[in-house]
Parts: structure tokens; sequence; C-alpha cells
């Protein structure tokens, strides 16, 4: 047999690194193992991983796209504080909340390409810590002043916020990188999810089907009038 074949030749080798054998053992085990399964029992395998990961993404996305306790249609956000769509976005989306009453689930989508997004959403989670509404205007706030914006002003409107809304902002107010690592967080739970773009929107719902995508922001309106009338 493969594994026990595998075990005798380990007794015989000396002077080798035990945890580096051990690791080239096992690998060699599983690939040996693999071969000798029949084509059948390798699609099944397969098939069953499949199943499994599916299983997984599906919970993870449904624990996601959720209302918040209490309502039973609500709107999530997926955003970039310098995309300019995002910008174009945010006011209809509050317009939404207004005329619906319905609450807005914002999390923070950083792209890659953009060069103060990331900074903006650290500091934007910073307004969180003081209260959700707090944060939520930051970013409203960052959106009308976007095309102002740069790595080296971000600072000053951020300041400029705080004072018009009573608050301070530290000099050094993310200490133990509590707020960056939210943000990754929430970048990393829309990378599973199959986020790669931004804004990404979905009217969300307590009955019937959870999700339902926003295809372009003129159907805003359109899709949570369906999605509340099911």
């Amino acid at each position: 047999m493969p594994f026990r074949s595998l075990l005798r030749q380990r007794s015989k080798l000396s002077g080798v690194n035990r945890s580096h054998f051990s690791s080239v053992t096992i690998e060699r085990a599983v690939l040996t193992f693999f071969r000798h399964l029949t084509v059948n029992m390798k699609r099944f395998l397969i098939a069953a991983v499949l199943v499994l990961a599916s299983s997984a993404w599906g919970q993870e996305i449904n624990s996601v796209l959720k209302p918040p306790k209490g309502s039973d249609v609500a709107l999530v956000v997926f955003e970039d504080l310098q995309c300019p769509q995002c910008r174009r976005a945010a006011p209809l989306v509050q317009q939404a909340v207004r005329n619906y009453k319905i609450p807005v689930v914002r999390h923070d989508f950083p792209l890659p390409m953009h060069n103060w997004s990331y900074d903006g959403a650290v500091m934007a989670h910073y307004f969180d810590s003081k209260s959700r509404q707090l944060g939520s205007d930051f970013r409203d706030y960052i959106f009308q002043h976007q095309l102002e914006i740069n790595p080296s002003n971000l600072r000053q409107f951020a300041e400029r916020f705080a004072t018009e809304h009573k608050t301070d902002l530290p000099f050094v107010y993310d200490p133990q990188g509590k707020f960056a690592a939210e943000v990754n967080s929430d970048r990393d739970m829309g990378n599973r999810i199959g986020i790669h773009q931004t804004p990404t929107i979905y009217v969300v719902s307590s009955k019937g089907q959870p999700y339902t995508e926003v295809s372009d922001l003129g159907s805003l309106f359109k899709t949570i009038d369906a999605v509340k009338n099911r």
C-alpha cells in the first residue's frame, strides 16, 4: 500500500530535518492516494469540495446582505470615497432612505488605483466610532467635496468637517490601527462575496428573495418598489 511504503521509507532515513520530511511525506502520500482513485471517485471529491465552498459562500453573503434587526427592507452599499460614480450615487441613496424610510448599511471598499480613498475610509471609521450618523455624514461630506480633495488636503477637509460638527479629529486618530483593520475587514468581506466595482448597491429584504443588486442608478427606486411589493 502507498501509505505503508512511505512510512517504511521514513523509518530508514536519517539526518533529514524532521519537520521538512514530515511535510514532504504528507504531500507525497496525498498525491499518491489521489492518483490511485478512480475517475468517478475523483469527480465525487471535487464536486464535494465545490459544494462545501458554495455553501460557505452562500452563508457569508446571506449574513452580509440582510436588513438590520427590526427592518424589513434596507440598502447595502459598497463604496469608494474617491469613486466618481459613488459620488453621483450618494445623493440618490440618501433620497431613497428619506423617501422610503429605510436604513442604509455602508461598507467601505477602497479601490487600489485611488490614492486617498483608503485614508478617507479610515477617517470615516473614526467618525463612526463617535456615532454611525456622524460617520455617514462624513462620507457624504467627502463626496460633496470629492473633486477638490487630494492626498495633501484630505486631512484639512476632515478637520473642517469635525469643526462644523463640533467634534475633534486627533493628530493621530488611529493609534492602534483599529479603524484601518475595520476598513480592511470591509474590503476583504467584499472580495469574498464577489464585489469588484463601486458602487455596488443591493436592496435587501427579510422576506422572499433576500437581496437584489441594483443594476444601474436609474433603477434604484424601481428596484426598491419591486422588493417592497413582493
